[in-house]
């Protein structure tokens, strides 16, 4: 099931039809260095420190690959995968598995941009919609990442 669910993901992501996904970004600027910033993102897991709908992650390995499962403080659960996590380039990429979020399709990019205006940390993914409107489903993203953007900004400053 694991091994089909990772195979499938990765598929998808690479399929032609992925370029026709939805897309949404949440950027925001904050006061500490890049190195800072980047702490508080490099732990895969480290989501439930730092995002306010987050109750709980529990990372396991399978096939070699690392994954993250999340348990939302409403109950519901997503699994993810991660793809490439960049330290030198700040940036951290990974892919919904399934879950509690009305998407499929799903691959997200979560990193630190060193800006004239300081470090801003940048959130995007592209996904389709399941089960819900086009507007819906990159509302419901776009909260998500807004809630944890604001959630990494606190983080990173204490």
């Amino acid at each position: 099931m694991i091994r089909r669910s990772i195979l499938g993901a990765l598929a998808i992501a690479i399929s032609p039809t992925f370029a026709s996904a939805l897309d949404t970004n949440v950027s925001k600027v904050t006061s500490v260095s890049p190195a800072q910033a980047w702490e508080a993102i490099g732990d895969f897991c480290g989501i439930s420190a730092w995002h306010p709908a987050v109750a709980t992650c529990k990372l396991s390995e399978a096939m070699g690959a690392k994954l993250r499962l999340i348990t939302l403080k409403d109950g519901g659960t997503v699994r993810e995968q991660l793809v490439e996590q960049n330290n030198d380039a700040l940036i951290q990429k990974s892919l919904f598995l399934d879950g509690a979020l009305p998407i499929s399709n799903y691959q997200a990019t979560l990193k630190v941009v060193v800006t004239g205006d300081g470090t801003t940390y940048s959130w995007s993914g592209h996904f389709l919609a399941n089960g819900v409107s086009d507007d819906e489903a990159v509302k419901s993203i776009t909260s998500f990442y807004s809630a944890g953007v604001d959630g990494l900004v606190v983080k990173s400053k204490k």
